[in-house]
């Protein structure tokens, strides 16, 4: 028996899950409609092709199934999947030689946060065999040190070393008369005000410090202060929202297109998700829910199309603050059984990586 409850969800009886089941795990394995002969063999004969097929007419008249073409066989729809995923899929832990394979490829020592996540995606859509990628703020860390030495007459490099040991060199203009004794100066006092913070953290009140002329600086000091902020404002990030997008792998999706409309649907897709806004609400979502998101098909309005699902997970930093997102994007016949505790896995790697 199949029914809908009062919010309008399909509920199942046991025969209609357990045949449900099957034909969600053979369209996954092979991407091909599924019949009720081939069913009624996995069952071992326990149920006869027409009871199958009288099971099937109903998960279709119910939304989880249809017949493409002409076809005897049934796949599931994309409300089938949500349904399947949602309230039956089991999911276990990480198998244990892709967790080696994560671990090995994934090491932080001596790497750049960067480099850490270009691995893991990089890894990532090897071991799915999709596309994969890595959404992250490019939030900046509190300076530890900074330092500004004088390399030609106009020109004087900013050394900022933040609390999480990255080492950043900005070149900035000075006045070409400049003397060694106010940079020496400059780069005192910012190091002073700067301690603990980020540069936009600490531009508002430093400025206004200069402005009221409560900071006991010459006035051609405060003008390299002021020259140096403007140059690390403008390559900040746009009121904290800016967002660093990584994708690997778009060949691993590309090889399974096998319509021409699946390839203008991919094509989209990527064209979406490299838009900044959109960018951020992925990021959004995926930040109000818990643990690993998945999402399939059109029915989620940020991908506004058919054919593809991705499956998401936040990573925290040490103060358990989600800064990004790393996830695997493929057609919707994802074997999500095996990548949701991949993508789950790789998450949390990057971030106690990130926290070294």
């Amino acid at each position: 028996m199949i029914a809908a409850n009062a919010h309008g969800v399909v509920a199942l009886n046991e025969r209609s899950r357990e045949i449900f089941r099957h034909i969600v795990d053979a369209y996954v394995e092979t991407g091909e409609p599924v019949g009720s002969r081939t069913i009624a063999r996995k069952l071992n004969g326990a149920l006869s092709p027409a009871s199958i097929r009288n099971v099937m007419a109903d998960l279709e008249y119910s939304g989880l199934l249809f017949a493409p073409h002409t076809s005897a066989g049934r796949l599931p729809t994309e409300a089938g999947l949500r349904m399947f995923v949602s309230g039956i899929l089991q999911v276990g832990g990480i198998d244990a030689e892709e967790r080696r394979t994560i671990d090995a490829h994934c090491q932080a020592a001596g790497r750049s946060s960067e480099d850490v996540l270009a691995q893991a995606t990089g890894t990532l859509a090897g071991l799915a065999q999709c596309a994969s990628l890595v959404l992250a703020p490019k939030i900046e860390s509190p300076l530890k040190h900074i330092e500004i030495v004088n390399l030609k007459p106009g020109r004087a490099l900013v050394v900022m070393v933040n609390e999480s040991g990255v080492v950043e060199n900005r070149l900035i203009d000075v006045p070409p008369d400049l003397p060694p004794s106010t940079l020496i100066e400059a780069g005192n006092y910012l190091a002073a005000h700067l301690a603990g913070k980020t540069i936009a953290e600490a531009a508002t009140d430093i400025l206004a410090d200069l402005n009221s002329r409560r900071a006991q600086l010459d006035e051609l000091t405060a003008k390299v202060v002021k020259a140096g902020l403007a140059t690390w404002s403008g390559q900040a990030n746009v009121g904290g929202r800016d967002a660093a997008l990584i994708i690997k792998g778009q060949s691993n999706l590309l090889n399974n297109v096998t319509a021409i409309e699946d390839l203008a649907s991919i094509r989209h897709l990527f064209t979406v998700l490299e838009a900044r806004e959109q960018m951020l609400r992925v990021l959004d979502l995926v930040g109000r829910g818990e643990g690993v998101q998945i999402f399939i098909g059109a029915h989620n309005e940020l991908f506004g199309m058919a054919g593809c699902s991705m499956v998401v997970a936040p990573f925290q930093n040490a103060r358990e603050q989600i800064v990004g997102a790393i996830g695997v994007i493929g057609p919707t016949r994802l074997n999500y059984a095996r990548i949701i505790p991949m993508v789950d896995y790789t998450a949390k790697l990057v971030g106690r990586m990130l926290e070294q």
